[in-house]
Parts: structure tokens; sequence; C-alpha cells
């Protein structure tokens, strides 16, 4: 019992407690009842005069108060250490900024700069540096824009003298201006150039296939009246044209476009893009009747042959032959088995190159995927 009070003594504040008559004796108050005032000479609680730095009073409350000055003043003896590691710091250290840890003579912190000013500052830097480009004159090179007659050329309205013909002929109008003069140059991207008063497509393509009625003549317009390719589009706005030709009493494929080099290699006989037409004729036909075709047949315009031949179906006489071939003179077809002793009573094209008509009903027009566009392209090297 006696050890038990003696410890519950040791923990009690007052009579009996060691350590605080040893503070009584010493006349010094416990150390969390200790404060400073900021600099050198300031009194504590007690009254006294606070101790620099490096004293015993001083670090005697480091551990314990707040830390409320500067981390050091001027000289060595500037004030006493107050600052607390458990406490808040509040001195400029912890004030944050760019020059939080600068001060003028008298050790003032300096205020820190707000961000939305470092940004200000950091733009007018960027401007004062940024020089605009010169803008030199041009003196050597080519002039600006292409000349007229070769734009026309590419969106396939004819051969670049046909071009400049039409030009002379002031069917041109190039933003609402007839031409009158050869040589103009234009920016087919801002420019509106319009031929017969027909706006032509110089950077847009179009690309449309077309079932084509027997009876129908292979051109966008007829002099005489008749009924033609150009009356099955309704986009008249843009000049279209028609790949290659089909006789009049010819049905199937045939396309129309106003991509002028895409056209011109469709048809040219360089390129070789196969035709594929399905015949009907009277038979009975010979077993060699393919053979012959392949080989040539002689004609008042020189031979013509042919790259594939098959029958597809036989009904009696009634035969449904398919011919393919990469020449293009005009009735090729026809001539070919007339001269082998098989006039054509009916005439299909089914194919032009990739291009298949399928089950596309005779006088409709679609317009052709891309997908089919690449396929045509990469046939003629595009």
């Amino acid at each position: 019992m006696r050890s038990s009070g003696r410890n519950s003594n040791r923990n009690y504040r007052g009579a009996g407690n060691s350590r605080d008559d040893r503070q009584k004796r010493a006349g010094r108050p416990r150390p969390e009842e200790r404060t400073y005032d900021v600099g050198a000479g300031g009194q504590d609680r007690a009254g006294k005069p606070g101790k620099p730095k490096g004293a015993a009073g001083g670090r005697a409350g480091a551990k314990a108060g707040p830390r409320t000055g500067p981390k050091a003043g001027p000289g060595t003896g500037a004030g006493p250490r107050t600052g607390s590691k458990a406490g808040p710091r509040t001195g400029p250290k912890a004030a944050g900024g760019k020059g939080a840890g600068r001060g003028d003579s008298r050790g003032r912190p300096a205020p820190a700069r707000p961000r939305e000013y470092e940004a200000q500052v950091e733009e007018r830097n960027r401007a004062r540096h940024a020089k605009p480009p010169l803008k030199l004159p041009k003196t050597f090179g080519e002039p600006e824009g292409e000349r007229l007659q070769k734009v026309l050329a590419r969106a396939g309205m004819g051969s670049r003298r046909a071009c400049e013909e039409l030009i002379d002929q002031r069917r041109v109008e190039v933003n609402g201006k007839v031409v009158t003069e050869q040589g103009l140059r234009v920016d087919p991207e801002k420019d509106e150039i319009k031929v017969d008063g027909l706006t032509i497509a110089t950077q847009s393509y179009l690309f449309f296939a077309l079932n084509k009625p027997a009876g129908v003549v292979s051109s966008m317009e007829d002099p005489e009246g008749r009924q033609c390719l150009g009356d099955y589009v309704t986009n008249r706005e843009t000049r279209l044209f028609h790949v290659g030709r089909l006789d009049t009493e010819t049905e199937g494929l045939i396309l129309l476009t106003n991509h002028g080099e895409l056209a011109h290699r469709l048809t040219h006989p360089r390129y070789g893009v196969t035709k594929t037409y399905l015949a009907a004729i009277q038979g009975p036909i010979p077993r060699d009747l393919g053979k012959q075709l392949k080989e040539g047949v002689q004609l008042e315009d020189g031979y013509a042959r042919a790259d594939h031949f098959k029958v597809v179906e036989n009904t009696g006489k009634n035969y449904l032959v398919e011919v393919s071939l990469h020449e293009g003179r005009k009735h090729i077809v026809r001539r070919m088995l007339a001269e082998a002793g098989f006039p054509v009573d009916k005439l299909v094209r089914t194919r032009f190159g990739p291009i298949a008509l399928g089950d596309q009903k005779s006088g409709w027009l679609r317009r052709l995927t891309n997908t089919e566009v690449g396929m045509l392209m990469r046939e003629v090297g595009l």
C-alpha cells in the first residue's frame, strides 16, 4: 500500500511531487506553460526575459512549444528556438509559392506570386520571342494554280486540245465569267468551273453502274431526241460521262463517272480490261466454236480474239453462250459470232472488269461502293 501511494504521488501534480518541487525551487514554469514572444529580448509568461539561442531555457521548450518565429534571425543570438517538432509550422517556409524563402533586408519574407501572374508572364515571354513568318515576294518557280485546259482534261472533258477548243468556243465559265483567252490558271479546290452551264467535278469523283435497257443510245445527250444515258442521271449539276459504249440494241452494264483518267484507262487496249457478255444464238453449234473464237476470227478491220467462251444454257436449238474479251471495237461480239455462222438474237453485258451486273434490274442506276471503286483503280494501276 505504501508503494502504490508513492506511485500515485508521482503522477499527482502538487505537494509531494519531487519534480514540481524542483520546478518551484528553480523559479521556472513548467515547459508546457512557458511561451515566448517573437524576436530577441521578448518576455515569457513568467515575466522574465527570453534567453538567446543555445541557452538552457531556450532548449527546454524547443520540443514542446509551437514554432512561431523565423528559423533564424540575423546574427547568431537573434532569438531562442521556440518552434516545436510536433507543432504546426507557421513561418515563411510553410507559406509555399515561389520565393517563399526569400526576404528583404529586415528579414521579412517576400510574398508569393500567384499562378495566374506566372502564366501571364510566360505568355508575354512567348509573344515577345514568337516572330511571324516573313512573306517574301515570289520571284522564282511556277505560278500558282493549274492551266484551265489541264483541269478540264483531268475532269474528263476530252484531250487538252479539245478542251482548248471548248475555251475558244466560249463554252467555259470560271466563277461566273466566260473565259475568252487560253492559259488561264485556276485553283480546282476553290474556283467554280462550268462547261455549257454544268459544273464539272474536279476533286469529288462519282461512280455509277447502269443496267442499260435495249433501245437506249450510249451518249449523255442525243441531238435526235432519242432516249439516252443522260436521261437516267438525276444529278445534272455535275457532268458525268460513260465509260465505253454499248450498241443501241445491246443491254447490260455500263459505267458512268466524272473521273477522266480512270475512264481513259478502262477503255484503253493497253490495260486489257475484260468485258463479259451473254449472247443468245441458234444452234446446233460445233464443239470447236470456242476454239475458233479463241484462235481468232478474221474481220474487215483485222483479227478479233476471245479470251474465254463457254455454253451457259441449251434448250433445243436455243443456246446461251458466254464470251469474254478485252477488245472494245464497235459491234465486236456480234461480228465475231456472225462471222462464225451464228448471228446474235440478244446480247447483254454482264461484267466490266471486276464490276458485275448481278441482279440489278433493267434501267436501274446504282452508286458503286468504295470497295468496287478500289477494285477498278487497282485494275488499271491507279
